[in-house]
């Protein structure tokens, strides 16, 4: 018995070291957050979100330094921070302003390094300009619901024990100012007096020691060089040169058909503008064809039925509504309650400056290319004088009737015709006629050729 009993003290004591090695410390799990706030921030933090989760994280630490950003994006990440079951823990480095405020309230426990602000969360526009109270007031009701989301606590005050709030929402508040009342923006120190902050450090380490965690696992998210070109293009100059790009090409093409490049230019920007947005999530399939169906309308309108009228304006219409609908987060159109006009703004915004902008900066381009021989493959010259082979055509000269000419550019109804190495005005007799088709001068009105294809 004895022996069986030396024998069997082995294997307890191995099996109790195995044993010891598999329960696992505690994994600190870190998310950078440390550019302005937008929808590449924000594919940040719920990718880094996500993989926490699947590590069993027990602790995420944003360390945050921004300025703030746009507020769609960061209603999403303090959606996504309020929903996590793992403690998430702010760790602000430098300044957590305006956006980074309030996805910081959003977190269990905020902790600031000395020197650190956060707070003045004002609705401003792209100039910096502060916004209208009816956006003010949604911040502010924004900032007071998730102060409240950290719940309350027990306090002893003249020997009662009474509920607080851990996080008090008329600070929150504060945070946006009211009427001629100022804008708060806290210190580390005034953030622990008015129990925003849990305490002081100076590093993500010296934040765990403060959790009382000794010992421990710690992994960082690092975004991949996927990621990387994803997020490059949902930042919102990037968005907004590719929609240039779009609009851009479509009107060169629509200029001038058979050129093919500005098209091809146009679909491949269309791919980059998409294709992030709809891997996000925020563009989904309908988004595209309001797109198609906008830009089928505007072919049709001008290569099927002549001037342009209702369906070409409807083209337009579903067009940039489209544009609109693919760069807002569907997110918001899911919650019951007032309809959040305040995240619809930058999207508009975006879409019209970058239509003006495009086509403002188009005339400007062609201005400048025309007096380019390079030009002269997509464009007219405005100018057409004798020397360069143009000849206006007088009602006296009877024996261009019936002559053969070949159309210079697309006659829709009106363009240019070439005979003789000469350009001549012309109009279309019937609908519209292509570049480079043989057609005959049937008749000559008001110093115009009027022509027919074969």
């Amino acid at each position: 018995m004895k022996k069986l009993v030396l024998l069997l003290i082995p294997v307890f004591l191995l099996g109790g070291t195995e044993f010891c090695r598999g329960e696992e410390l505690p994994l600190i799990y870190k998310i950078a957050i440390r550019q302005e706030i937008h929808q590449a921030s924000k594919r940040t933090l719920v990718k880094g979100l996500k993989q926490a989760n699947e590590r069993n994280a027990d602790y995420i630490i944003l360390q945050i330094n921004t300025y703030g950003g746009a507020l769609d994006a960061a209603d999403s990440m303090r959606t996504a921070i309020l929903h996590q079951k793992v403690p998430v823990i702010a760790f602000i480095d430098n300044q957590a302003a305006s956006a980074g405020a309030l996805i910081s309230i959003a977190c269990d426990s905020i902790y600031m390094s000395a020197g650190a602000t956060f707070g003045s969360a004002t609705v401003v526009d792209g100039s910096g300009k502060t916004m209208s109270d009816k956006y003010q007031s949604f911040m502010r009701s924004m900032m007071r619901a998730t102060a409240e989301a950290q719940g309350k606590k027990k306090v002893v005050r003249n020997g009662d024990t009474v509920e607080v709030w851990r996080r008090d929402p008329a600070i929150a508040e504060a945070m946006v100012g009211k009427d001629s009342a100022g804008v708060l923006n806290v210190t580390t120190e005034e953030a622990m007096a008015h129990d925003y902050c849990e305490g002081k450090a100076q590093s993500v380490g010296e934040v765990i020691a403060m959790l009382g965690v000794k010992e421990y696992r710690f992994e960082e998210y690092k975004p991949t060089a996927l990621d990387r070109i994803i997020g490059f293009f949902l930042l919102p100059m990037i968005q907004g040169l590719l929609l240039m790009v779009i609009i851009g090409g479509i009107y060169f093409e629509l200029q001038t058909p058979g050129v093919g490049f500005p098209l091809i230019a146009a679909a491949t920007a269309a791919v980059l503008y998409f294709s992030p947005l709809y891997l996000e999530g925020m563009a989904e399939y309908w988004e595209l064809l309001i797109v198609l169906a906008g830009l089928a309308l505007i072919f049709v309108e001008i290569f099927v039925t002549p001037g342009f009228g209702v369906l070409g304006i409807l083209g337009i219409i579903l067009f940039a509504g489209g544009l609109v609908m693919a760069m807002i987060d569907n997110s918001i159109f899911r919650f019951a309650g007032p309809f959040n006009w305040a995240l619809v703004v930058k999207p508009v915004s975006v879409v019209v400056v970058s239509g003006f902008f495009s086509l403002g900066s188009l005339l400007l381009l062609v201005h400048k290319m025309y007096p380019t021989r390079l030009f002269n493959a997509i464009a007219l010259r405005t100018a057409l004088d004798g020397e360069q082979g143009f000849v206006g055509v007088k009602v006296e000269e009877s024996s261009l009737e019936g002559r053969r000419a070949v159309v210079f550019s697309d006659l829709k109804p009106s363009g240019k015709v070439l005979i003789d190495n000469k350009l001549y005005e012309a109009s279309a007799e019937y609908g519209m006629i292509s570049k480079g088709t043989e057609v005959r001068i049937v008749r000559i009105e008001g110093g115009r050729l009027y022509c027919e294809a074969d």
